[in-house]
């Protein structure tokens, strides 16, 4: 089952189903099955769907109930774990936006230019909630940049700092639009939602804010995985002289990833929340990770494959949307 949105005034006071926090889909269904268009999701959608939506009213993504636990306020292990998280994830997102200017710039029509002005909002307010939880989790604003480096500085320049390089490289230098749309939407946000979606699952039982803020930030990500992938398909439709040359991009993307160390920075993290998870098994107790599935039996290699099945599902299903499937 698809969802598609088109342009009806009509709709004007409605929320969209799967931009309503309530009644949106997994990141990983969404990512799968949404067909959403850029005429769909243009600044009148955004305003309406996002705002008062995703968000209702929070800038966080947050219900007003929601409160960061205790244990998660004393320093330990699921701490150390989600704090090295949010500020990895809070990098990349920033990158995300200002790489974002590129394609705002060199969009060849008003519903590309409105559609990723939108969507570059929603990387920045990423950015700012995933800061904004290091604050609530007691970092001082003063100090926030500064342990943000200590947390993630190394991550960042040894997987994002690779990935920026490259798509600059098509955004920036080479202007090359379509080029963008498939380096974000196959090679970046094609391969990191799962990881969120993983994120946002196993944060539910021991800090629920930080989970909140995931699932708002998952109901973006599937407007933007499904938008991109319109555009791509229909930029193939029009120009089907450019499949190979979009498929080496890919093809030298997909090398570039396969040589940053992603698996050990996964594995390190899912380490440190397995010893978070035994400390506090109590509080997972029978929660389900994945159907059929408790967290408190899971392990930290378990997770990262399962992660990692879940970004070649969701990369081999948005390909074959674009009409670019081996």
């Amino acid at each position: 089952m698809t969802t598609s949105i088109a342009h009806d005034p009509a709709r004007a006071t409605e929320i969209p189903a799967e931009a309503d926090r309530n009644r949106a889909p997994s990141l990983l269904d969404g990512a799968l099955h949404a067909d959403l268009t850029p005429e769909g999701c243009d600044l009148g959608y955004w305003f309406r769907a996002v705002p008062e939506g995703t968000l209702a009213g929070d800038p966080m993504g947050r219900t007003p109930d929601v409160t960061v636990p205790d244990h998660m306020l004393r320093e330990g292990p699921l701490r150390q774990a989600v704090m090295q998280e949010l500020a990895f994830r809070s990098m990349a997102e920033e990158k995300a936006a200002r790489a974002i200017s590129y394609l705002v710039a060199h969009a060849p029509d008003l519903a590309g230019m409105d559609f990723y002005t939108t969507q570059l909002m929603d990387e920045a307010r990423h950015a700012y909630a995933f800061r904004g939880h290091l604050l609530e989790l007691g970092v001082q604003e003063r100090e926030l940049e500064t342990v943000m480096e200590d947390l993630a500085g190394a991550d960042r320049d040894a997987i994002l700092a690779p990935l920026e390089e490259f798509g600059l490289r098509v955004l920036r230098d080479e202007r090359d639009y379509i080029g963008g749309v498939i380096t974000l939407t196959v090679l970046v946000e094609g391969v990191l939602a799962p990881t969120a979606e993983l994120s946002e699952r196993k944060w539910w039982p021991f800090d629920p804010a930080a989970a909140q803020i995931e699932r708002a930030a998952g109901i973006d990500e599937i407007r933007h995985l499904s938008v991109g992938t319109t555009v791509v398909r229909r930029h193939l439709e029009r120009h089907p002289e450019d499949r190979e040359r979009i498929g080496e991009l890919i093809t030298r993307g997909t090398g570039l990833w396969s040589g940053l160390p992603v698996p050990e920075l996964t594995l390190r993290r899912e380490q440190l929340y397995q010893q978070g998870l035994e400390e506090h098994r109590d509080l997972a107790g029978a929660y389900e990770v994945w159907p059929g599935r408790r967290l408190a039996d899971t392990t930290a290699e378990e997770r990262m494959l399962t992660a990692a099945e879940w970004a070649q599902n969701t990369q081999r299903a948005r390909l074959a949307d674009m009409g670019l499937a081996p």
